[in-house]
């Protein structure tokens, strides 16, 4: 099978309990990111604002992953994302336990004011 080339066609190949959460996390970026576009990037699906990586998000086996925790975001958030924190950029939200798409937001308005400050240089 052919790598997904829309948001949409990965989506359908998620399992429905997956693809459930997946459809929220991207309803929920969304709305945070304004007008960013979405894309396919590194084979997951992802956003992009003012020409610039957003983020992406994926479905894995125990978790569901938001990319990138840049340093922003980390100073930002403080203890507030501390513990969904795992390794360098990533954010893993456990797949036994509701996404906090509260907390998602904010990691997006971050990174959008991130990318139109480097937009703006």
């Amino acid at each position: 099978m052919a790598d997904p080339t829309t948001v949409d066609e990965y989506l359908a190949t998620l399992p429905d309990d997956k693809r459930a959460v997946m459809e929220s996390m991207r309803t929920t970026i969304r709305a945070a990111a304004g007008d960013a576009t979405e894309v396919i990037t590194y084979k997951m699906p992802g956003f992009k604002s003012h020409g610039q990586f957003l983020v992406s998000y994926d479905a894995f086996k125990q978790h569901y992953s938001l990319f990138p925790a840049s340093d922003e975001v980390v100073r930002g958030l403080g203890a507030a994302i501390e513990p969904y924190l795992a390794g360098k950029g990533t954010i893993r939200f456990p797949a036994s336990r509701p996404i906090p798409l509260d907390l998602v937001t904010k990691i997006i308005e971050i990174r959008v004011r991130e990318n139109e400050a480097h937009a703006s240089r």
